[in-house]
């Protein structure tokens, strides 16, 4: 059955329509003006009495949510993750795993592999590998003891599977590793991370077979005028990037001078890991504990473990801290990730999924559409 929303401001690439009606079923079949729903009598009406409508949200960098983690492994994890982000606005992710022991892992992306298509809430894209092939100078929270010298084992098996990952070029093995994988399996994104590699290495990389950058600025190399590292790699580079834009990750200049330098190649993202969503108090990632207070997840010695930042808070941010519009911000979690990912979602426009936010003038979530389903409506 086709469906309308009427009454929406309608957000695109580079405006907002109004007095304008969004028809769809599984994916969007047409944007008529308003005049026009007399020809579409047999749809069914949902008003948006006002609010925004933009596509579904993506994140391409999520450890988990709602108590729930990918690296639980079980198909109540995945289901778990999905239908709590959907409050956040986000429509589809990337599960993503962390540097632990090789069989949790494996685990881990086989529960992707044969569950991801069983969730009924925000749709699981694939799997996003961050590590365990990385740096133990710039290991953030990931436990170096599981550290692994890049191979391609877990890879072969799974690929199909795994839509991103992060590793650290400069380590034994990794430049032969990117480019094995690069020719292997170039659906595969990877993404320079966890790193500490020179500019110049990092420069290498990129020509091999690295195209993104994950949340930019931490766990990597910093920027010295002298020895600019990944991030001034990535800075004078054209390959797109991630944020966490929670203010306490990144502080709120370093987002406007993000914003400023990447424009369209930023991507918004939320690393967040089980306690999303969730009450303040003690967790575990990675198997290691955390305690979560003042939005801030850290590890026993003060490092951060991830976030519990909500997709639709780091929009609020990034339009309090820099000059971003609300399209641009809006851009940044839906066209962006999408065309990074190749796939039809994140534009308003017929023959995109009909994965469909509507959201008030704070930006808090109203209704959750996927694949032309409500999947959420504020209480």
């Amino acid at each position: 059955m086709l469906s309308a929303i009427i009454n929406a401001k309608i957000i695109t690439k580079d405006r907002i329509l109004k007095d304008f009606v969004v028809i769809f079923d599984k994916t969007i079949k047409n944007i008529v003006s308003k005049n026009e729903l007399d020809k579409h009598k047999d749809c069914r009406i949902i008003d948006a009495n006002s609010a925004y409508l933009s596509a579904g949200f993506i994140d391409l960098h999520i450890h988990g949510s709602g108590g729930a983690d990918t690296m639980d492994a079980t198909p109540e994890a995945l289901q778990t993750i999905s239908d709590t982000i959907l409050q956040t606005g986000t429509t589809s992710f990337l599960a993503t795993t962390m540097t632990m022991p090789k069989d949790d892992i494996v685990n881990a992306l086989n529960n992707i592999s044969k569950n991801s298509h069983l969730v009924s809430g925000a749709i699981v894209l694939g799997a996003h590998m961050e590590g365990p092939f990385i740096n133990p100078a710039q290991c953030g929270a990931q436990d170096t003891e599981f550290i692994q010298a890049p191979s391609i084992e877990i890879i072969e098996e799974f690929a199909p599977y795994i839509k991103m990952m992060t590793l650290a070029p400069e380590v034994a093995g990794g430049m032969e590793f990117i480019k094995d994988i690069n020719v292997k399996y170039p659906h595969i994104i990877l993404s320079i991370g966890h790193s500490n590699a020179s500019c110049e290495e990092a420069k290498n990389s990129f020509y091999a077979g690295i195209s993104h950058a994950t949340h930019l600025g931490n766990a990597m190399s910093g920027f010295h005028h002298r020895a600019p590292g990944v991030l001034g790699a990535t800075m004078d580079s054209d390959i797109t990037c991630d944020v966490i834009a929670d203010g306490i990750h990144t502080h709120e200049a370093s987002l406007r001078i993000f914003w400023k330098q990447k424009k369209d190649k930023l991507i918004l993202i939320t690393d967040a890991m089980r306690a999303g969503c969730m009450k303040y108090g003690a967790y575990n990632l990675g198997g290691q504990a955390v305690n979560v207070s003042d939005g801030k997840a850290t590890l026993a010695d003060g490092r951060l473990a991830g976030s519990v930042l909500r997709l639709n808070d780091a929009l609020k941010n990034m339009l309090k801290f820099t000059d971003m519009t609300l399209a641009e911000v809006i851009y940044s979690v839906t066209a962006a990730p999408a065309k990074k990912l190749m796939i039809k979602k994140g534009t308003i426009e017929p023959g995109y999924d009909a994965d469909i936010v509507l959201f008030d003038e704070n930006l808090d979530i109203l209704t959750t559409i996927v694949g032309g389903e409500i999947k959420y409506i504020k209480g």
